[in-house]
């Protein structure tokens, strides 16, 4: 197995999933929360992220299939996508969070002190999906998971997958350290780093299924 699948795959989910850049995002959401509430959150957003995005990396294939929608085209959409979503990232006025996702985050702190059954409704939206598995995220599973060709590879990929959101559900319990930590300065540089990166990771998968429609 090709150490640098192993690496691609890695950077490419930190980036898209973007677990710092959450943090400050998931303080604001459970503001008033007690911390077993909060651990109780992280817990099941991270449980149900990780079943949509291994789900898809079993059966996104499919669902493209049944759909007609070939991998290069597909491999050439996520790249555009991803493309978009780093564009965003570098491109972003500086604020507290990245991308859009404050705005549901401001929308979602309407509610002063989150208790019970309003922390498990955060837990599933917005925080594990479209947060953690969003579009990008979804996305990149699929292409990667186009690029398993054996179970071996595919076993590799369910345990970085595993090994994101087992980071982001760390990231979420310290985020109020984090984010004293990072400050506006250090996580709008951090945001603009990283989405440098992505952009990159998505321009190759444009540029790999312009090769296999040209092939």
């Amino acid at each position: 197995m090709p150490i640098d699948y192993i690496l691609n795959a890695f950077a490419t989910l930190f980036v898209t999933i973007d677990p710092v850049g959450l943090a400050p995002l998931v303080l604001a959401l459970t503001a008033g929360a007690r911390p077993e509430m909060r651990r109780a959150m992280a817990v099941r957003a991270s449980v149900i992220a990780f079943l949509v995005l291994i789900a898809f990396a079993f059966i996104g294939a499919g669902i493209l299939t049944f759909l007609g929608i070939s991998m290069p085209a597909f491999r050439i959409a996520g790249g555009l996508l991803l493309f978009w979503i780093a564009f965003e990232m570098v491109f972003e006025k500086p604020k507290s969070g990245t991308s859009d996702k404050s705005v549901h985050a401001d929308v979602a702190v309407g509610h002063p002190q989150p208790i019970g059954e309003d922390i498990r409704h955060l837990a599933v939206f917005p925080i594990a999906i479209p947060f953690l598995a969003g579009p990008g995220a979804i996305s990149a599973t699929i292409l990667l998971a186009a690029d398993a060709h054996n179970a071996l590879t595919m076993a590799t990929l369910v345990l970085i997958i595993a090994a994101i959101i087992a980071l982001s559900f760390a990231i979420f319990l310290a985020a109020d350290r984090i984010d004293r930590y990072l400050g506006d300065t250090g996580r709008n540089v951090l945001t603009r780093l990283l989405g440098v990166l992505l952009a990159s990771l998505a321009v190759q998968f444009v540029a790999d299924g312009i090769k296999a429609i040209m092939a």
